[in-house]
């Protein structure tokens, strides 16, 4: 067997193993090493000080001689050089900051006043609540970043309102499915992090080039919400005064400065000093936790027991991605020595695959690893296998970054794995069934794929604002 077969055949063990239910991180570890073993297998240096023996040497030194040369593989070099690598990656430094910022927000009961709020100024118009909902989870999303959150915490809010007032059922489930995954792709994305830091570029540009496809899904998923109340009105029926009362302006303006305002200017003052070059995206990071904090003590939800869980959960999540981060640098540093790189850039190169044909293929490999795997794992493990095959197709990275950010949207809301409905159905009332679930995020679907259109016909929508910004 040819080492590029090697190669192929770990990728094949590692998705079986994947598929078994083993951990994808220490899988991946397991895997790089036990094969790097074999790949950088040479008996002549690794024991080097054994053969050199005097014939008259004891079995002692012998014998741990012997030992010595065979932990003297270069594999165990390469792991220990990576592990410093990703624990010292600047970049990644962001991670937890803007994670620990997500979870204090979380737990500071800003959500709750600001989707009542929402709810009242939006009541005008149609579908309303689901307006309310859809901003509140965009806003909130950006400010954790982490789904599985944001989809629990709306549906305990505002799916129980909205079936309150005679919302469809599945209508309903699919804004708030939806609205929960935005926070992967609207800026401050932890997962563009974690793109720049395996795709090598610059999370400033990143950021930028996220900003307005973010907000022409957004834009999507409202006017879908308005234009199917108008039309089928009887799936979002208008509330009445006694379910969505009238409040006085004054009133209405003092709610928003207290619930909308403060979230709105956390999460512009982190996001605008990183655009504008004020502060890195570390820095800002380091400010938005410190700003997450200071709401959750002006809202009286500030505690030692949200602070013990806040930090828990923050440190859990970035040794996960710290983790995959070691074991996918193990993996692919072994699976391109063994030639695995080279070997599908030489069968992509030989399919003859035009510009929009090879992203389709990509975006389609994605969209079906997104059944069975986290975002993180498909940034971390897989995109670093296309990232090479771009300058053969002159296809800009920030530019595939952007796709991959909106196509990892479906990851989440794609049955029969959509974890967002899986993450609603958890705490949704028990009438509430999985397949009107299902049935109610496929419509969402179809926004994400006319996004991806938009994004790849008009991409002045992703190169607009870093060209602004930055320049070329």
């Amino acid at each position: 067997m040819t080492d590029p077969q090697v190669a192929l055949l770990m990728l094949a063990i590692f998705i079986i193993l994947v598929f078994l239910g083993f951990p994808i991180a220490f899988t991946l570890m397991a895997l790089g090493m036990f094969v790097g073993y074999y790949a950088y297998f040479e008996p002549n240096r690794m024991w080097r000080d054994y053969l050199r023996l005097d014939e008259n040497a004891d079995w002692w030194s012998s014998v741990t001689t012997w030992f010595d040369g065979l932990l003297n593989s270069r594999i165990f070099d390469l792991f220990v050089n990576q592990t410093y690598t990703v624990m010292s990656n600047e970049v990644l430094t962001a991670v937890p900051l803007f994670l620990f910022m997500g979870y204090i927000v979380e737990r500071a009961n800003i959500v709750d006043r600001l989707f009542s709020t929402l709810n009242v100024a939006a009541k005008r118009l149609p579908g309303s609540m689901g307006v309310a909902a859809l901003i509140t989870c965009m806003l909130f999303a950006t400010a954790t970043g982490i789904v599985g959150a944001v989809v629990t915490l709306m549906g305990l809010l505002a799916l129980p309102a909205m079936l309150k007032v005679r919302y469809n059922t599945s209508f309903a489930s699919g804004i708030i499915c939806a609205g929960g995954t935005l926070g992967i792709l609207i800026p401050p994305s932890i997962m563009l992090i974690v793109y720049a830091a395996a795709s090598g570029v610059s999370i400033v540009r990143l950021y930028a080039g996220a900003l307005l496809p973010g907000l022409v899904l957004v834009g999507l998923y409202v006017t879908y919400v308005i234009g199917r109340s108008i039309i089928q009105p009887s799936v979002a029926p208008k509330p009445t005064k006694e379910e969505v009362p009238d409040i006085p302006f004054g009133k209405l303006l003092l709610m928003l400065v207290t619930s909308f305002l403060p979230l709105a200017v956390l999460i512009l003052a982190v996001l605008g000093s990183i655009l504008f070059g004020l502060a890195t995206p570390t820095e800002a990071a380091a400010v938005g936790a410190l700003g997450g904090m200071l709401l959750a003590v002006v809202y009286r939800a500030m505690t030692f027991q949200r602070l013990r869980e806040s930090v828990y959960l923050t440190v859990r999540t970035t040794a996960m991605v710290c983790w995959l981060f070691v074991g996918s640098y193990v993996f692919s540093s072994v699976f391109s020595y063994l030639g695995g790189e080279q070997l599908i850039s030489q069968f992509v190169e030989g399919l003859d695959l035009t510009p929009l044909q090879f992203l389709l293929l990509a975006q389609l490999i994605i969209f079906l690893l997104g059944w069975p795997l986290e975002w993180s794992e498909i940034i971390i493990i897989f995109v670093p296998i296309f990232l090479p095959l771009l300058p053969m197709f002159g296809v800009d990275p920030l530019f595939f970054g952007i796709l991959v950010a909106l196509n990892l949207q479906t990851s989440f809301l794609t049955p029969p794995m959509a974890m967002s409905a899986y993450y609603l159905k958890g705490i949704a009332p028990p009438e509430v069934q999985l397949t009107q679930i299902f049935k109610g995020v496929l419509p969402f679907l179809f926004m994400v794929f006319v996004a991806m259109a938009l994004v790849y016909n008009f991409d002045g929508l992703v190169f607009h604002l870093p060209q602004v910004f930055y320049g070329r």
